[in-house]
């Protein structure tokens, strides 16, 4: 794998009721990442750190290898960013707002943009008050994505968007991908990352609970699924997670093999979906005793 394109080192940063606490990962050229994990995670936080919104306490973000500290302004004219509910002025024309939008970018592709706008079902002609908020979001992506830029963040991009629009979408940007650009796309609909993204980085807590490749967690992440007597015998100190009820419990292993050697015969064990990850992770039912999910 390439040196990272977008490079997080020990990232903190303390609010009154919330700390991101010492967040590190990579992301390298060529790659889509999905960033996933609870609300209050820390997700915007980090990504408003990445567009210069927020300053952190300590740590050092890169971009191609510079420090964005330092080199900023420069460096963030390479980065596009579609946030989870776009605004714009009200009372505006698209094609206006395109045009204030691209003078900031010498390096915009108008072909590019006309070609997303029929693409996405716009009119250059239309008002943006007059847009919903699933027509906001394909504007404000029919701008990012006409800029050339080698980085592209987006958080919570898909939020009103149909399902059929999503897959095409994330199709769409996939294709974008090069050997100089990379996407780190923030989600709470892991469905959607399921099939497109190369690495996922979970959050927690403010913490990085993994950043793995989709690969390296199908081979080690999985759900063990059985009865309660199991519990009462076996325990559950090897779960990362645990959901009961009065049928049974799911338990979520990182230790998928582990798991299929100590219950063959007693329990099914299924590789796990990122959704039981998100869902499960950290669960524990309290003080040993099975409780309704």
């Amino acid at each position: 794998m390439s040196s990272p394109l977008l490079r997080i080192d020990g990232l903190a940063k303390r609010f009154p009721e919330f700390e991101l606490k010492s967040v590190s990962f990579g992301l390298p050229a060529g790659l889509l990442m999905g960033l996933i994990g609870p609300n209050g995670a820390g997700k915007t936080t980090l990504l408003k750190a990445i567009l210069g919104l927020v300053k952190p306490d300590a740590g050092m973000i890169t971009f191609q290898g510079r420090d964005l500290a330092r080199e900023g302004a420069a460096l963030r004219a390479r980065i596009a960013y579609v946030s989870d509910e776009p605004k714009f002025m009200p009372g505006v024309r698209l094609r206006t707002l395109k045009e204030v939008h691209a003078s900031f970018f010498p390096a915009w592709d108008e072909a590019r943009w006309k070609s997303l706008m029929a693409d996405f079902g716009l009119d250059p002609q239309n008002k943006s008050d007059t847009l919903s908020l699933g027509q906001r979001t394909r504007f404000a992506l029919t701008l990012a994505l006409s800029r050339d830029a080698e980085l592209l963040v987006l958080d919570e991009p898909t939020t009103g968007l149909d399902p059929a629009f999503r897959r095409e979408l994330l199709a769409r940007l996939a294709a974008t991908l090069d050997d100089r650009r990379a996407i780190l796309f923030s989600t709470h609909i892991t469905s959607d990352l399921e099939v497109r993204a190369d690495l996922v980085t979970l959050l927690r807590d403010g913490e990085v609970v993994f950043s793995h490749s989709q690969d390296a967690l199908r081979d080690s992440w999985g759900v063990v699924k059985g009865g309660l007597d199991l519990l009462e015998t076996d325990g559950s100190n090897g779960f990362q997670g645990l959901r009961t009820n009065a049928h049974g419990f799911e338990g979520l292993t990182d230790d998928v093999e582990s798991a299929r050697r100590r219950y063959e015969g007693r329990a099914l064990v299924e590789r796990a979906s990122l959704e039981d990850i998100l869902v499960l992770l950290g669960r524990r039912r309290p003080e040993g005793k099975p409780h309704a999910a």
